[in-house]
């Protein structure tokens, strides 16, 4: 993995994986579709999509614990803070050489810089809300996200897709 090739991809990921208007209906359709990938790769997940303030769709696959949704939680908190994904956040943080709680002195148990949650973007709008699962390693997390967004929104997944 090579963090500034990763972090350049993320870029597009979040330039690209825009919807051009979105309500609850829309996002309880990318909620299934996650959870409909995570089945197809016989993975669990905690799946969390929130618009604003408000959680529309929320599922706990089995295999999944409380902690799970803990760590939703968490990195749901630092896209709301950033309107960035929280890898690309991580990942940012990594390189150099810093934490959230060091860079924006929020406290790591509200907070985390692990991959699985990305803003849920509109054009010309910005960052309205956060998709997050939880479950898989990090990368795996982000993955799932933008795939379901990529198929969702029409994007070829070769474009926007982690190498």
């Amino acid at each position: 993995m090579n963090i500034e090739r990763d972090l350049e991809k993320i870029a597009v990921q979040e330039a690209r994986l825009r919807f051009a208007t979105i309500d609850n209906n829309v996002l309880w359709e990318l909620g299934v579709r996650i959870k409909t990938l995570c089945e197809a790769g016989s993975f669990a997940l905690t799946i969390e999509i929130r618009l604003g303030r408000e959680t529309v769709f929320f599922y706990a696959m089995p295999g999944t614990s409380p902690n799970n949704a803990e760590w939703v939680r968490r990195k749901r908190n630092t896209v709301e803070l950033m309107h960035k994904s929280s890898y690309s956040v991580g990942l940012a943080l990594t390189l150099e050489g810093s934490t959230l709680e060091q860079k924006s002195g929020v406290s790591l148990k509200d907070y985390a810089m692990h991959g699985g949650s990305f803003p849920l973007l509109v054009r010309d709008l910005g960052c309205i809300g956060a998709v997050t699962v939880s479950g898989a390693t990090e990368r795996e997390d982000h993955a799932v996200i933008v795939e379901a967004l990529a198929k969702m929104l029409q994007v070829p997944l070769e474009v926007v897709a982690l190498d």
